[in-house]
């Protein structure tokens, strides 16, 4: 049987449901024998405690990150891999990205409240790293903002729904959060020693509208290690996207590593699960290469 490996998995500790023990079990469950838990703009899960578990379970660890940062046209995700923990230089920048979404929270809330929804400000403030999905979700969860979302949006809608129509750029409610580039941030984790790797190409091209040529702009100025080809999209109708031959094939001509990643936030029914079992299997070659473009210093 191949291994199975999924280098791009998020906890309770930013935005997912699990905390990271669960996500240790839930990858056990699986079969999966590789991981890596890239939490949005921080490192806090990767504990003592957290190894001890994982090789108990004989899973293997690569540590990772996933650091939000903007162009001028879009917000994209830049993915750290095999970093050095305790960097002076990663440790700041991820602590003021934190800082900066409880900065985002308060601005936000003010123009939501505007527009006359209610906004747990409290409960949110003491979420370490509060994500617009933290934030949409207490809004559509809340039967105080029922009335206005049924009239606004003639249903209940999903967080994803309610960030699109309402929180992204060019929305009514859109507020800039303070970010880094995608060079600033690919610097951080190449200066903690680690592999910058674009993430999920295939979002920003159904999200975003940007082209191969505006990705290919994206990973030259980044100088990136590596995209994120191997990827399952989900798009707003919760129709399965597999671009992944086309994103290797990019990487292949452009001479990039390429990884794997199931970006799991919950157990839902459709997006992807731990591993990304029964949609993506790569051979034991293909994952044993992953591993050393990442391990290679």
């Amino acid at each position: 049987m191949n291994k199975i490996i999924d280098l791009h998995i998020h906890t309770n500790i930013s935005d997912g449901a699990l905390s990271p023990k669960e996500v240790i079990d839930e990858a056990y469950k699986n079969n999966v024998s590789i991981i890596s838990i890239a939490d949005h703009d921080t490192i806090d899960e990767y504990t003592e405690e957290i190894f001890e578990y994982a090789k108990k379970r004989n899973i293997e660890i690569i540590v990772g990150v996933e650091i939000s940062a903007k162009t001028k046209r879009s917000g994209v995700h830049i993915l750290g891999y095999n970093f050095d923990l305790n960097n002076k230089k990663l440790k700041e920048s991820l602590y003021k990205l934190k800082n900066s979404r409880h900065t985002y929270l308060y601005k936000v809330s003010k123009r939501l409240n505007e527009l006359g929804y209610i906004v747990n400000i409290e409960m949110l403030d003491k979420i370490d790293v509060v994500t617009k999905a933290h934030i949409a979700n207490d809004i559509i969860s809340n039967k105080k903002n029922e009335k206005l979302l049924l009239k606004e949006f003639n249903m209940i809608p999903t967080k994803g729904d309610f960030i699109e129509r309402l929180m992204n750029e060019g929305c009514i409610a859109y507020v800039e959060k303070d970010s880094l580039s995608p060079k600033e941030a690919a610097e951080i984790i190449r200066e903690a020693g680690g592999k910058a790797i674009l993430a999920h190409p295939v979002a920003y091209e159904y999200e975003d509208g940007l082209n191969e040529k505006d990705i290919l702009e994206i990973i030259n100025d980044m100088n990136a290690d590596g995209i994120e080809s191997n990827y399952i999209y989900i798009d707003q109708n919760n129709i399965k996207v597999d671009e992944s031959d086309k994103w290797n094939q990019f990487a292949n001509k452009y001479n990039l590593i390429t990884t794997v990643g199931s970006d799991f936030h919950k157990k839902d029914g459709i997006h992807k699960d731990i591993g990304l079992i029964g949609d993506l299997t790569l051979s034991d070659e293909e994952i044993c290469k992953i591993i050393r473009n990442l391990k290679k210093k």
